[in-house]
């Protein structure tokens, strides 16, 4: 379980990219003294847990009011989730986890941004929330427990990094920040194609 864990953990840190994010973070939080800051990073990731745990519960269930079957989801979650990791290699933020423009303007006016933009969509965006469902076909108690542990610590991570984000972008630099993206971009990839690869194997066993 240990091992299953881990490469879970990778998939989450690596499709919400906390470190990449640090700048919009900061951008966000302008003017906010430290504990603001820390504060919204709080609230970001308990919301985001919170959002995770919903989908990760209730996951069979939506898919069984939409007709969705588990391997088609896996496909289309493995293209969302590529099109991340493309971005990524580019060392460009992904639209798809990254706040729009009318978001990060709303942002700038308004006091608590820690639901929008934070916690949805950079946090518990539409790759986070893929890859927890692409999981919950596997009913066994410790798959489940598995993924919860997993998008947890990332969380827990990812608190600490907007927390302090201000002395970690000084010490890393925006270089550094970019090597990691694209780390994390090559490995999403991988992981993105296996989910592919699995989904199309359910839905096409005699390929």
């Amino acid at each position: 379980m240990i091992g299953a864990v881990l490469t879970l953990a990778v998939s989450f840190f690596a499709v919400m990219n906390p470190l990449g994010n640090i700048p919009i973070f900061i951008s966000l939080t302008s003017g906010y003294t430290d504990q603001s800051r820390r504060n919204t990073a709080r609230k970001a990731a308990v919301v985001s847990f919170i959002i995770l745990t919903v989908f990760l519960i209730l996951g069979n269930l939506i898919f069984s009011v939409f007709g969705i079957t588990i391997h088609a989801f896996r496909v289309a979650g493995g293209i969302l989730i590529f099109g991340i990791a493309f971005n990524l290699l580019h060392a460009k933020p992904s639209k798809a986890q990254s706040p729009h423009g009318d978001e990060k303007m709303e942002a700038e006016v308004k006091d608590d941004i820690s639901i929008t933009p934070l916690a949805i969509p950079i946090m518990a965006g539409p790759g986070t929330i893929a890859t927890v469902m692409a999981r919950t076909s596997e009913h066994h108690v410790v798959n489940l427990l598995g993924v919860l542990i997993s998008y947890t610590v990332i969380l827990v991570a990812t608190y600490f990094l907007f927390a302090y984000s201000t002395p970690i972008i000084n010490k890393i630099g925006k270089n550094g920040l970019n090597v990691v993206s694209r780390l994390m971009g090559l490995i999403l990839a991988v992981m993105a194609i296996q989910m592919i690869a699995d989904g199309a194997h359910g839905l096409f066993p005699n390929l």
